[in-house]
C-alpha cells in the first residue's frame, strides 16, 4: 500500500517500522496489572487484542502466563508479529476487537495496547465481557510520548501543529478516547472496579530510530498526506542535525476494569 492510499487504522506497509522502532511499555505497569487479576501468574490465560507486531504480547508471554493469545486483524502486522515472537508460546489468530473469535469465558486478562481507539466501544466491551471469565480484567493501555522536559521534542510538536493546526492525534494516548476512558468504563454496566495506572520509561534513540518511530504512525500520515508528512520529517531531520542520539520518554497509561 502506498502512502497516497493509506487509510485510518490500516497499518499495511508500516509493520516493519512499527516492529523495529516502537517502544515497549512500563514493566511496573505490567506487573501491577497482572496483580490485579488476582490469580497466580502461572494460572493466567491472556488475550491481547489488536496485538500489532506483539510488543505488549511479548511482555505478557515473558512473565510465564499459562497461555497468551494474540489477536490481530492486519495481515502485515500479524506476519511481522509472528516472526518477532518466534520461540515464544504465543498463539496468533486473525480477529478484531468486535469479533475476537475466542471462546466464551476463556480468558482472565484481555488487553488492548495502543489499539482500543480503533474499536467501537459498545461492541468491543460486549465482546470482551463475553470472552473474559467472571472477575477477569479488561485492560486498555497506551504509550504516548512525554515531551515536557525536552525543548527539541516540544519544538517538533509545535512545528507539527503549525503544518496542520486542526490535526487530531487519534492514537496518542493523551487525547481522544483516552481523555474519557475512566468515565466510559465507570458508566459501562458490564465492568466495575476501574483502576488507572501510569508509569514512565526513557530510551536513548539514534536519530534514524527516532525518525522511524514517526514513520510508523498511521493517523499522522493519513491526516498530513505524503507531501506534508515528508516536509515534517525533513524538519525533524534538520532540527536534530549534528546530533547522534535523542532522549525520549514514554508515559504508559493503563485502565483496568473488572468483568461483572
Amino acid at each position: 500500500m502506498s502512502k497516497a492510499t493509506m487509510t485510518h487504522g490500516d497499518f499495511t506497509g508500516l509493520a516493519s517500522g512499527y516492529s523495529k522502532f516502537r517502544p515497549g511499555y512500563s514493566e511496573s505497569i505490567l506487573m501491577s496489572l497482572l496483580a490485579l487479576v488476582g490469580k497466580p501468574i502461572g494460572e493466567i490465560d491472556a488475550v491481547d487484542v489488536g496485538a500489532g507486531t506483539g510488543i505488549w504480547t511479548r511482555m505478557l508471554a515473558g512473565r510465564g502466563l499459562r497461555s497468551v493469545v494474540a489477536i490481530e486483524p492486519n495481515d502485515d502486522m500479524r506476519t511481522h508479529g509472528m516472526a518477532d515472537c518466534a520461540g515464544l508460546a504465543i498463539q496468533w489468530c486473525r480477529g478484531s476487537g468486535e469479533e475476537t473469535g475466542r471462546p466464551t469465558a476463556s480468558a482472565d486478562l484481555l488487553s488492548m495496547a495502543s489499539s482500543f481507539h480503533w474499536v467501537d466501544f459498545d461492541r468491543g466491551t460486549r465482546e470482551f465481557h463475553r470472552v473474559l471469565r467472571p472477575g477477569g480484567r479488561f485492560v486498555a493501555l497506551w504509550n504516548p510520548r512525554y515531551l515536557d522536559d525536552s525543548p527539541d521534542l516540544l519544538a517538533i510538536e509545535a512545528h507539527l501543529k503549525s503544518i496542520r493546526p486542526d490535526i487530531v492525534r487519534v492514537s496518542s494516548g493523551r487525547s481522544g478516547i483516552a481523555d474519557k476512558m475512566t468515565g466510559l468504563l465507570n458508566a459501562c454496566p458490564l465492568f466495575d472496579d476501574v483502576v488507572y495506572l501510569e508509569g514512565r520509561q526513557t530510551r536513548i534513540l539514534s536519530i534514524e530510530q527516532y525518525l522511524g518511530v514517526w514513520r510508523s504512525v498511521n493517523d499522522l500520515q493519513v491526516q498530513l498526506g505524503p507531501e506534508r508528512f515528508g516536509q515534517f520529517l525533513d524538519y525533524v531531520g534538520e532540527r536534530l542535525k549534528g546530533r547522534e542520539t535523542i532522549e525520549t520518554t514514554n508515559l504508559t497509561r493503563a485502565w483496568a476494569a473488572r468483568r461483572r
